[in-house]
């Protein structure tokens, strides 16, 4: 049987150190779409590389968006792409409460 879910992942720098963060941002993402989610891979690169692809497709990268996002951002923009009707809960009130600012 084949998985048709998702697969993510996140490719990250090793010579910038930044697999904490990446494993940290995979724990987010598992938790968030424990049954979404087919697969989370850590992809290691270098380059100053952080960047999350969907099914190949990237989703967020910093040397595009400039900066690190938050878990929440990231989480939505995950949800858009596989569960468009799914409520975010708490993290998704309080990044539109800052939006309405």
């Amino acid at each position: 049987m084949v998985d048709k879910r998702p697969r993510l992942e996140i490719e990250y720098c090793t010579q910038c150190r930044w697999l904490p963060r990446a494993t940290w941002m995979a724990q987010e993402l598992l938790t968030t779409f424990e049954g979404d989610l087919g697969e989370v891979a850590l992809v290691p690169g270098t380059g100053g590389a952080f960047e999350v692809r969907l099914d190949g497709e990237s989703v967020w990268s910093r040397k595009t968006d400039a900066a690190f996002t938050d878990a929440a951002e990231l989480k939505r923009l995950i949800r858009d792409r596989i569960a468009p009707d799914r409520a975010l809960g708490h993290s998704e009130r309080k990044s539109e409460e800052e939006s309405d600012r």
